[in-house]
C-alpha cells in the first residue's frame, strides 16, 4: 500500500525512521493507518532524491503534526534540489557532446589516441564537471 517492499520498511524501523509497530498474537505487525500515511510520506520524498535521514527527519516532523512546518522545508529543498538536477544535467549535455564528436571520428577512422585527450582537456577544465 506504501509502494514499497517489506525489507524496505523494516530496514526504514531499524534505522529510526519509523515506529515499531506492535504485533498481533499471530507475530504479525499491525500498523495503523498514521504509519502507513507516514511511510507513504518517506517513500515519497526518497523518490525525490532526498537523502533518507533528511527524508526521514521530514516525515517525522509531519507525523508529529507539523505538516505546515515540512512544507516551508519542502519548498526550500525543492528550489535545491532543482538547481541541482540543473547543473548534472548540464554536466551529462556537455558529455553526450563529447561522446558524440568522439563517436563520429572513431567513426570516420581516427585512432583513439588522437582523438581522447590526455589528462584534463581544455575542454573539460572550462567545464564545471
Amino acid at each position: 500500500q506504501a509502494g514499497t517492499t517489506t525489507k524496505a520498511v523494516r530496514f526504514y524501523e531499524s534505522a529510526g525512521l519509523l515506529p515499531a509497530p506492535p504485533r498481533l498474537t499471530n507475530g504479525y505487525r499491525s500498523y495503523a493507518t498514521a504509519d502507513l500515511e507516514r511511510l507513504r510520506l518517506l517513500v515519497g520524498l526518497r523518490s525525490l532524491d532526498l537523502p533518507l535521514q533528511r527524508a526521514g527527519e521530514l516525515a517525522v516532523l509531519c507525523a508529529a503534526g507539523h505538516c505546515e512546518r515540512v512544507s516551508i522545508e519542502l519548498r526550500d529543498l525543492i528550489t535545491r534540489q532543482r538547481a541541482e538536477i540543473k547543473r548534472r544535467a548540464g554536466q551529462l549535455a556537455h558529455l553526450d557532446d563529447r561522446l558524440e564528436t568522439l563517436e563520429r571520428h572513431l567513426a570516420a577512422g581516427d585512432s583513439p589516441q588522437s582523438v581522447i585527450p590526455k589528462g584534463r582537456s581544455a575542454e573539460m577544465a572550462t567545464c564545471n564537471c
